[in-house]
This record gives C-alpha cells, structure tokens and sequence, in this order.
C-alpha cells in the first residue's frame, strides 16, 4: 500500500493511501476544515490538490455536495452532443471528471476504521467489509480475502470520501440483502460485487423453458458475481450448477448465498476466468456478461463495461466446445448498446454465427429500473427504446448428405 506524506501544523505527518478504483495517490495534500468556502476547495481540486477534512464529517458531505452541484452546473454550459453514442461517452467523460475532483476530498481512518471526526459514522463494520478486518500490533501486516493488505496499527489511512460513502453504502446492501421475486429471498451482494437491482433479467432467466428433453439439466453460471443466477437455476430444477467467477470477492460472496440459501448441496462456486475446469460439459450455459462496451474504472463497473466485448466474443467463440449435444447457451444481454450505436445487431448475429451457432430462441422484456422513465436523463431517447434479451443460442448441426 502507498505511503503518502504532507506538512500539518509545521509537522510532518505520513499516512497510507487506499484506493479500491486504483485512484493515483495524493502529490499534494491540503489540510481543510469547516470553515473553508466550496469555491475555494473548488479551485484548490482543480489546481490538483488533494483537501484532507479535520472538520465535521457531516459538513465534508455538505461540502462534497456543494462542489458537485458547481461541476453540474458547468457542464450544463457546455455545448451537448446530438448523437446518442456521443452523448453516452460525452456524459462518461463529465461523470469520470466530476468524480476526480470530488474524490479529492479525503478522510481519515484510525487503525481500527474509526473516524476521529465530529459526527461522523461508525465507519469498522463497513470498513471491515470492503478491506478485512484491521491488524493488531505494531506495523503488522496481513492479506485480506482480496489478497490486499490490510491496515497496520498506529497507522492512518487516506480514503477519498466518495469512495468511503459508498463502502457504507455498499455495507447497507450487504447487511440487508436484496429481495429476488424469482427466488422468494433476499441476494447478499459483497462491496465490489454488482448488486442485481435490475430484476427483469432474472425473471427471464427463471421463465425461460429448459432445452427440450433436458428437465432436470447441468447448468453452468458463467460470470456468477453474487449467485443470484445460479440459486435461481436451482431453484427451478437443475439438477446441478457450477457456478464460476474470476472475482476472489465474487466468489466469496456467491458461496455464502448459496449456504445461506441451503443450496450449497447442488451450487458449486468456483474461481475461473469463465469455464470450469475438468472437461465436462454442461446441458446449459448461463452468461450475463457486461452489457455495455467499453473500459471500467472501478471493480463495479466491471458487472457493467466490458472492454472491445471481449468477454461476450470469449464466450460466444468458446460456447460450442462446452455444450452435449442437445444443450443450450442462455446469453442474457441489453441492447442499449445497439440503441447507443457502440453495437449493432448485425455484429452480434454475425458473431453467433461465426462461432458455429445458431438462435434456437430469443425472450425479451422492458426493463423497468427508474432511470428507463427519467426523461431528465442524457440517455433518455436510447433507455426508452432498451429491451433485455434471452438468446438461447445452440450448436449448428452440419446438414446430413
């Protein structure tokens, strides 16, 4: 971990800097409290400065909100785009720009996460969720499950506000679960792990008929993240589900859903970089991969941007050597990439084709997440056009002579 150092009150004071989107560490460090004016902190961020708080936590929050209320209200004045591509990368851009001033803002954590602010949360469960448990003894250091390390005692450690907010956040989700309709439960989601908010394309995945004469099949979940598929798929009567993610997190989180679901009997979780291992094959295969080309900046936006499609074109390439001979390929994939013109449905069908198979079936539905009836947003033209496909995707037979 990073080592990052600055002069406060004529001393000088080190720390260590963490990062879970892999954020550059602070060159230069400004000590800050509540008396300090938004637009100055605004013009202190943009000379590249990063604003340590010692003031009440709450007051950071309101201060975090105040710059972030200026930055929207200068890309208001700039010149919008008009094709809906343009549009989608225009707004990245602006999204990823206001958060590199707003991550600027930074907090500090006490040995044990605890944060010696006025008003500020009881920061160690969450903090311990996302980052492993804090070490005791002097300048001890252990890996956490994510293989980082964790805190050492007598040591504080830097976070950006934004980022700690949404460990909390994240911490929430965990603690409370998400209710799934299709399973009659609730979905734990870890910190790092893409929480399935967007139920539309479980319900496809529970209603869609298994491939004729396969009742009872061997389903593999490819790109598992929190299990929801794989405890669905069980659920309606697979006989077995290998469940596989590249993620140590994913996999993590998945196995304690499955035993919190009393499932682990016919769920196995396993870490892999889409196929299990071993040479079997599999009467279904589930992929939900990233919809949406293109590179993530942070672990979560790795549910959601999947750069040049490469794990789509991997799993559609990779398909046929996977399946017996009657089974199923189930790809579950938005079109609101086609509707943004980063993919075209030509591509994709000529990719399907490409890789020896052939459309056995497709179910489809509207999504029905908030921002699909927000007119106030950029993209709104594209999301009222979205619609998430099942494609159940087959081996092409060569024709007999």
């Amino acid at each position: 971990m990073t080592t990052v150092s600055w002069t406060e009150n004529d001393t000088q004071r080190t720390a260590r800097w963490r990062s879970e989107n892999a954020a550059p560490a602070p060159t230069g460090i400004v000590v800050i409290t509540d008396d300090i004016a938004a637009d100055k902190a605004l013009r202190i961020a943009r000379r590249g400065s990063s604003l340590l708080w010692r003031g009440d936590f709450q007051n950071a929050r309101q201060l975090m909100r105040a710059l972030d209320r200026r930055l929207e209200k200068r890309e208001s004045r700039t010149p919008q785009a008009s094709e809906p591509g343009e549009i989608f990368l225009a707004n990245r851009k602006a999204r990823a720009q206001r958060a590199a001033i707003l991550g600027k803002i930074l907090i500090p954590l006490e040995p044990d996460y605890t944060i010696s602010l006025r008003r500020a949360p009881d920061t160690r469960a969450a903090c311990a969720h996302a980052y492993g448990p804090p070490v005791d003894g002097p300048n001890a250091e252990h890996n956490n499950s994510a293989g980082e390390p964790n805190a050492a005692a007598g040591v504080e450690t830097l976070v950006s506000l934004p980022e700690l907010l949404g460990v909390i956040s994240a911490y929430e989700w965990h603690r409370k679960g998400v209710e799934v309709a299709a399973l009659g439960a609730r979905i734990h989601p870890a910190h790092g792990v893409f929480t399935p908010t967007r139920d539309e394309y479980i319900d496809l995945v529970a209603d869609a008929p298994w491939p004729q004469g396969l009742d009872h099949p061997v389903v593999w979940d490819i790109g598992t993240g929190t299990g929801v598929l794989a405890a669905v798929l069980v659920k309606r009567g697979a006989r077995e589900v290998v469940a596989t993610d590249i993620s140590p997190r994913a996999v993590q989180c998945a196995r304690e859903n499955v035993e919190r679901l009393g499932l682990a009997d016919r769920v196995r979780v396993v870490e892999a970089d889409l196929w299990p291992t071993g040479g079997q094959r599999a009467d279904v295969v589930v992929c939900n991969p990233p919809w949406i080309p293109g590179r993530p900046t942070s672990a979560l936006e790795q549910g959601i941007y999947d750069p040049g499609s490469d794990m789509l074109h991997r799993f559609l390439g990779e398909l046929p050597d996977h399946l017996t001979p009657r089974g199923e390929g189930w790809l579950i994939l938005s079109d609101l990439a086609e509707h943004l013109g980063l993919r075209t449905r030509d591509e994709l069908v000529a990719r399907i084709a490409d890789a020896g198979l052939t459309i056995a079936g497709q179910h489809e539905t509207t999504p029905r997440h908030p921002r699909a009836a927000d007119s106030s947003d950029p993209l709104h033209a594209a999301r009222a056009l979205e619609r998430t496909i099942l494609w159940r995707l087959a081996v092409r037979t060569a024709p007999t002579a």
